[in-house]
């Protein structure tokens, strides 16, 4: 073999090597009733995708599932410190509390997760990874995927019944999120952040004025922020984000959420629905989650059920606590969903 190609050999294997004993030396989650398997899935785009899946300690029989589609920002949905957060808090008390398995992935770039920056990964990527790891868990012998339970949260939960598609679900969870259009969401998170920061009403006004046009060119027209701004340098002092993208993700990630419609995904929806908002919620309002629940219950009356919980913000905390009522409240609802009629 020619050293060159001896050498490329020995480098790849030592790669190969390092990356395998980072993994094994990386942090992992531990629970008191529940091991965790890591697997992976990918999407379209090449992107490799790490899934969690959780078993129950001591299993003999299939039990049912709770798939979890997460949030917008380029967080990991894998808590290897404990509840470090409400979403954390939510997520491990499910797991070692409902004797269920779960499922969660981590969106492209983010954790051990590989190919496209989170930064730079549209929805549709996601979208595509989702329905993948959604895919696999018809491999596994000890989920029972008749009885099956999307919990979508913050801006996964509006986008549940996209991840399920055609198959049958045993019920849907939405917490702290949206079920109008991002263009609607977005002027009423503009009006609130504006008015947080106590600008004087008539400012607010005009701010919100100019946000419809620059988000009808931004969302839906489908032009980047920056764009916008050197053809209207009036409205510099109004964008506080990235030139290309908002929030950590790119333009084309809003772009393709506003292409959506969530009535139309959502009056589809059979299987009943659980939709979970906090009064102190700054980021999904009353409005948009409660959308959720009333576009069900138009089609399917008392499918529906809308739980806004008293002080509780967007992260699921009152007073910076857990709000440790959302558990069995979650899990006294899939239990009357199981044994619901079909």
């Amino acid at each position: 073999m020619p050293a060159r190609s001896a050498a490329a050999c020995f480098c790849a294997a030592l790669i190969v090597s390092t990356v395998v004993r980072a993994q094994h030396d990386r942090p992992r989650e531990q629970f008191a009733n529940a091991d965790v398997r890591y697997e992976w899935v990918s999407n379209s785009r090449g992107d490799k995708l790490r899934t969690f899946v959780t078993r129950p300690k001591n299993l003999s029989r299939k039990v049912p599932v709770i798939f979890f589609v997460g949030w917008l920002s380029c967080d990991s949905v894998e808590y290897p410190d404990g509840e470090t957060d409400g979403f954390g808090a939510l997520i491990r008390r499910l797991i070692d509390q409902s004797g269920y398995t779960t499922v969660r992935m981590d969106k492209p770039g983010v954790g051990e997760s590989q190919g496209t920056p989170c930064n730079k990964a549209d929805y549709q990527g996601e979208l595509e990874g989702y329905r993948a790891a959604f895919d696999s868990m018809k491999k596994y012998d000890f989920i029972d995927v008749q009885q099956i339970f999307v919990v979508g949260l913050s801006n996964g939960g509006g986008l549940g019944p996209l991840v399920s598609g055609d198959t049958r679900v045993a019920g849907f969870v939405s917490a702290s999120s949206w079920g109008r259009t991002w263009y609607e969401h977005m002027l009423e998170n503009e009006r609130v952040r504006l008015t947080s920061t106590h600008e004087p009403p008539a400012e607010v006004n005009d701010a919100v004025k100019t946000f419809t046009q620059f988000y009808d060119l931004y969302l839906i027209q489908g032009r980047t922020p920056g764009e916008i701004i050197s053809q209207h340098p009036q409205w510099k002092a109004l964008w506080y984000d990235e030139p290309d993208g908002q929030y950590g993700r790119p333009a084309a990630f809003y772009q393709q959420l506003q292409s959506l419609n969530l009535g139309q995904l959502w009056q589809k929806v059979e299987a009943p629905v659980l939709v979970i908002h906090g009064s102190s919620d700054t980021i999904m309002s009353r409005a948009d989650s409660i959308a959720i629940a009333e576009i069900v219950n138009d089609t399917h009356p008392g499918h529906a059920r809308f739980v806004d919980v008293a002080g509780m913000g967007h992260d699921f905390t009152v007073n910076k606590k857990f709000h440790a009522e959302l558990i069995p409240l979650i899990l006294d609802w899939m239990k009357e969903a199981l044994h619901a009629p079909n």
